[in-house]
């Protein structure tokens, strides 16, 4: 018999270490009695994450990030009674809204995504919270210097191996370079590509585009991995004439202001800008559209592009209003399933752990431990076996 399904449906079925995870969860439900405050990109990966710590016991309270949120997603949680305070938005007071509305909840254990969730828990303490989980870079560099305030585990999931080379490098690459595709429909042979950033992330999206037939340009502030993406066959100018040279502009550092108003004179005529970083502050669209030198802009709203065009006759273009590229713009996918099964079952064993109250204070801000790496390797491998 016929049946119509859905993403969430087929998303759900190809998570099959997530199904194996929940699976056993129903039967140790190491979450029974606890609820779980969750701030991370609302689609449909996300939900195979939720249902397998629900099939554990958790009760949860959710919302989402900037400019990520899908709505089908948000309804489809609503109907399975999860709480949802999340709405598709780009208004960064909206979403401290909806983050202040989860930590009013109190929840045992925080399951964060740029630190915004454990940030007002640590101006707002409350005696119930146990610790939780950080998803990214910017997260930890954000929480870092409220370590002594926070005094609770909290472990991070970016500074796994496995998250770094499964998604971070493989996923977000393909991902981002996808997403440049899906937007612009445009080529990528031939082109100069500007790469800001050479972590895991921005190592593989170099990859994607010179696979692709661009010439890639990489800028890091640190030498040594400046000097490792040399070696690694890529150019490295200094960053004046990248910026000049470029038509493509990638931002994946984790950092904020990294091209500026004041980058304007060296923009090229037609490039394209976009970033991968988490936080929508790598590219500081805010400035470009406030600048005297720009003289008119055209909004592709269907498509979720901009175009400045400048006063000496340049323009240039931004993606998806400088938010995080892969997912923004039309039919926004992220990053690929199997990356996010890796990463959310580290999530999932992560939250386990703190829940049984194995990991103390001194685990706060650090990586994932190297037994729970292990067991999520050899599970993996043992399906794919």
């Amino acid at each position: 018999m016929e049946k119509s399904a859905t993403r969430i449906d087929w998303i759900g079925n190809s998570c099959r270490l997530l199904k194996a995870t929940a699976a056993e969860f129903e039967r140790t439900r190491p979450f029974e009695g606890l609820s779980i405050g969750t701030g991370i990109h609302l689609e449909p990966k996300t939900v195979a994450l939720l249902t397998t710590l629900r099939a554990g016991g958790a009760r949860l309270v959710c919302t989402g990030n900037l400019n990520s949120t899908q709505p089908s997603t948000v309804e489809f949680l609503r109907s399975e009674g999860i709480t949802v305070f999340a709405t598709q938005t780009t208004d960064p007071a909206a979403h401290h809204q909806s983050l202040e509305a989860v930590i009013a909840e109190k929840p045992d254990l925080l399951l964060d995504n740029g630190g915004d969730l454990f940030a007002i828990a640590a101006e707002k303490p409350y005696a119930d919270l146990r610790g939780g989980t950080e998803e990214t870079t910017s997260g930890r560099t954000r929480l870092l210097p409220l370590r002594e305030r926070l005094n609770m585990p909290i472990l991070v999931i970016n500074d796994s191996p496995i998250k770094q080379f499964a998604e971070n490098r493989h996923a977000v690459g393909q991902s981002l370079f996808e997403s440049y595709l899906r937007f612009t429909n445009r080529s990528t042979n031939g082109k100069r590509v500007t790469m800001f950033g050479y972590g895991a992330c921005g190592k593989g999206t170099a990859a994607c585009f010179r696979n692709a037939f661009s010439t890639v340009s990489v800028i890091d502030i640190d030498p040594v991995t400046a000097l490792e993406a040399h070696l690694d066959g890529f150019t490295t100018p200094l960053r004046d004439a990248a910026i000049r040279s470029a038509d493509i502009i990638v931002t994946v550092t984790g950092f904020a202001g990294i091209v500026t108003a004041a980058d304007l004179p060296l923009v090229k005529d037609g490039a394209i800008l976009m970033n991968g970083g988490h936080f929508p502050h790598e590219i500081d669209v805010e400035a470009f559209r406030r600048h005297p030198d720009v003289i008119g802009i055209d909004r592709y709203e269907a498509d979720q592009i901009e175009t400045f065009h400048l006063s000496d006759g340049r323009s240039f273009h931004v993606l998806g209003g400088g938010h995080m590229a892969n997912l923004a713009g039309p039919r926004p996918l992220g990053n690929t399933v199997e990356s996010m099964d890796l990463g959310f079952t580290l999530q999932a064993r992560c939250l386990e752990r703190i829940a049984k109250g194995e990991a103390g204070p001194q685990s706060c801000i650090v990586p994932v431990p190297a037994d729970i790496d292990a067991m999520v390797a050899n599970a993996y491998l043992d399906l794919a076996r």
